[in-house]
């Protein structure tokens, strides 16, 4: 049975908005943001459940089917949490909600724990002897103390509360050990390419765990698989606790967030253009694209196990569009729609907001390239490697840089401040 490698979401090229006669008020421009916002988090706590689910059933049942159907789930629930992404650098609950259910500041939330990457799998589980990047973490030291790793290490307790005080352990961002990509790993293995080296032309198989490191007793491969299968249960049961929290501080007129978002005026809008600025630029254009570009690594691509980079990016970059047109299609179909950032800025700078219009689509377009020759054979890891393909990719990440440029001079125009460059060391004006 193949594996789905997507959910029933294609990208919309939504059409510029057309003039309204009067704009929205800013309050109907936030309350739409807010509401959107519940939802993306909502579908993606709604297939974590699913995920949970399925992953439950591949631990007690251990074959071939309820390994493709984790997968499948996986991939599922990647769909909707791409397009939450927008929702991060604004100091909101996935950024700064404490456990205890308070608002604290960017750093406090869950994000890591949820979507941290890349990760050093070798932390988590046996890897190969030669990978196509780095498996370990940065700081060798920091690991000091483990042995093999935490599914072979005898003496280390996995827990829900364990493992998510390993997460990142020493300061080092590569010791994940919890979240979509610590599931990935846990679900597919390291992408090895056919020759099984983990070196050489790469192709269009992602990794291929066998089911058989679930089989407890007799069958088991590659040890410890009752441990592999307790880790796997705890961090899913671990990504829809957190998913969860953060869902219900986004809760339409109850949610610890959402009254302060909506009551926040300009304070808030500048929040949401910074969420589009910061994603498209120093996170989506530099981290996820432009280092595994320039390094030509497919450890350091955002989903390297699955081989579902592509999705991640469209995703992300959907969320943005999300958040200017006020538009969001949840997993059932459903729409959630309202004023957003487009309308309300179209009859005071309509010519800033037709190029901004124009930036989005542009961007939109060349990732549904991308996308679409990925479907087709070449994934990420490949169009890196590829003299074919790597004009593309450059393409895509000039193109989020072009569109933050345009939100950077939307921000002057509304006197909102903010630096939307922070987040990446990478030169993206140099190309």
């Amino acid at each position: 049975m193949p594996i789905a490698r997507h959910v029933a979401l294609t990208v919309a090229l939504v059409a510029p908005t057309a003039v309204l006669a009067n704009s929205p008020s800013l309050d109907a421009v936030l309350e739409t943001n807010a509401r959107i916002a519940h939802a993306a988090y909502e579908d993606s706590l709604i297939t974590a459940r699913r995920l949970e689910s399925r992953i439950e059933a591949l631990v007690e049942n251990p074959s071939e089917k309820t390994l493709t159907a984790a997968k499948a789930a996986w991939l599922e629930a990647r769909e909707p949490y791409g397009q939450t992404e927008v929702y991060r650098f604004r100091g909101g609950p996935i950024d700064a909600l404490r456990d205890d259910g308070t608002m604290g500041a960017e750093g406090d939330g869950p994000e890591g724990r949820i979507n941290a990457w890349p990760l050093g799998e070798a932390l988590i589980d046996y890897t190969a002897e030669r990978v196509d990047g780095d498996a370990g973490p940065e700081s060798p030291e920091t690991v000091a103390d483990v042995g093999d790793n935490l599914i072979a290490d005898e003496t280390f307790e996995i827990s829900v509360d364990k493992l998510a005080s390993m997460n990142e352990l020493g300061g080092d961002e590569r010791n994940v050990t919890t979240g979509y990509h610590a599931i990935e790993f846990l679900l597919w293995g390291q992408d090895l390419n056919a020759d099984g080296k983990g070196y050489g032309s790469r192709d269009a198989t992602a990794g291929s765990r066998p089911y058989t490191d679930y089989v407890t007793g007799e069958g088991c491969t590659h040890g410890h698989c009752d441990r592999r299968g307790a880790y796997l249960n705890a961090v899913a049961g671990l990504l829809v606790a957190d998913l969860e929290r953060v869902t219900n501080a986004w809760a339409p007129g109850e949610g610890v967030h959402y009254q302060a978002f909506v009551a926040g005026g300009e304070s808030a809008l500048r929040k949401i253009l910074e969420g589009m600025g910061r994603l498209s630029y120093g996170e989506l254009a530099g981290e996820r694209m432009l280092i595994a570009l320039a390094a030509n690594s497919q450890e350091d691509e955002h989903s390297c196990f699955a081989d579902n980079t592509h999705r991640d990016i469209l995703l992300n970059a959907k969320g943005v569009q999300n958040s200017y047109q006020g538009t969001y299609v949840r997993s059932d179909g459903r729409v959630v729609s309202g004023p957003g950032v487009a309308d309300y800025i179209r009859s005071e700078h309509p010519e800033l907001a037709a190029r901004l219009d124009e930036a989005l689509r542009k961007t939109l377009v060349d990732i549904s390239r991308m996308d679409g020759v990925a479907k087709a054979g070449a994934p990420f890891d490949v169009q890196i490697q590829s003299s074919e393909y790597q004009p593309l990719v450059r393409d895509v990440i000039v193109d989020l840089r072009d569109q933050t440029h345009y939100i950077e001079r939307l921000m002057a125009e509304l006197d909102l401040d903010a630096d939307l460059r922070q987040d990446t060391e990478e030169n993206l004006e140099q190309l």
